[in-house]
């Protein structure tokens, strides 16, 4: 099985590090009222303006605030801090809350860019720092937003991109049972209205520049809601030949053609999310169960297609590394 050692978190962080500040190439998520509005992303995001897109330079920097907890001793540890402490102040963070309140914000970066905020908050709690502190009224926007649009979004997203419901509801569920019971029980109950019933999953992915799945994420969120028994009944009868390595696609990791083009190299990122997926759905179903072992091989195969490239374009550099996180520590 691949783990993370130090090594390997050093190399993602020095990755990540490079590119926090970059701050062009961009690609906002905004929309114009007037002439005024035509800004660079740095006065429209004084934070999270480097990393290609908002919701990576988010990620990314929850990815190296996770690196430096777990492996504080490193040179890169020393440096994450430094730059925490630099960028993660009330007076930045104020500047980035106040752009929820321009118009046309409403949204803004729903609900992927919404759910890695709540991530790295909750991240930058666990610290001995004032990070935490400083990003709680940008999270509390965020949740904020999640209790508005839940109960309005009749249908679950199930694409493999941005939009993704379970993917967000998960991140989102994760800081809510800390921060926001009252978000944590609104989550458990939008996800077992949308996802309870669901039987005898298709699987017809992925889609050419997706990188999330949608079977998986699905599954992943209801192995957090769920107990394990009634997790392992309900994914029983969603993939009920999963023991079988079917749907087949489900089991064979995704074929990259090109890492330059940034849809194409979305793919690198499905590779690693499901196996961070799996990883999750074998650890709540437990040992004994029928699909256990074929989970975790097929993780190693979907880590083993991917994490080797995470470095070669900056269409992945920019953003991979988190995702070859989660994978690792699942």
């Amino acid at each position: 099985m691949t783990v993370l050692n130090a090594d390997m978190a050093a190399g993602f962080a020095r990755l990540t590090l490079s590119h926090l500040g970059q701050q062009y190439p961009y690609k906002l998520d905004h929309v114009l009222a007037c002439d005024a509005d035509a800004l660079p992303p740095r006065v429209l995001h004084p934070i999270f303006h480097g990393s290609f897109d908002w919701h990576s330079c988010v990620h990314g920097y929850w990815q190296v605030l996770t690196i430096a907890r777990l492996f504080p001793d490193t040179p890169e540890a020393a440096q994450i801090r430094a730059r925490a402490d630099a960028m993660l102040t009330p007076e930045l963070v104020a500047g980035e809350r106040a752009y929820l309140d321009r118009p046309n914000a409403a949204g803004f970066e729903r609900p992927y860019g919404w759910a890695w905020l709540l991530a790295l908050h909750g991240e930058a709690m666990r610290h001995d720092a004032p990070w935490g502190a400083a990003l709680a009224p940008l999270a509390a926007a965020f949740a904020e937003r999640f209790r508005n649009f839940l109960p309005r979004l009749t249908y679950p997203i199930r694409t493999g991109t941005h939009g993704n419901s379970a993917f967000a509801l998960a991140l989102a569920h994760d800081w809510a049972r800390t921060y926001d019971p009252a978000l944590a029980a609104l989550i458990e109950r939008t996800a077992n209205g949308w996802f309870c019933a669901d039987r005898g999953c298709q699987a017809w992915e992925p889609g050419g520049d997706e990188f999330l799945s949608s079977a998986l994420s699905e599954a992943m969120l209801m192995s957090r809601l769920l107990d394990r028994a009634a997790f392992t009944a309900w994914f029983d009868a969603f993939l009920p030949d999963a023991a079988a390595q079917r749907p087949a696609t489900l089991f064979t990791p995704a074929t990259v053609s090109d890492r330059t083009d940034g849809k194409i190299a979305h793919l690198d990122g499905l590779n690693l999310s499901r196996a961070w997926c799996w990883r999750e759905i074998a650890g709540a179903l437990g040992p004994n169960h029928a699909v256990s072992n074929v989970a975790h091989a097929t993780a190693r195969h979907h880590i083993a297609a991917s994490l080797p490239h995470i470095g070669e374009h900056y269409m992945g550099t920019h953003w991979l590394a988190s995702f070859a996180l989660l994978a690792l520590m699942a």
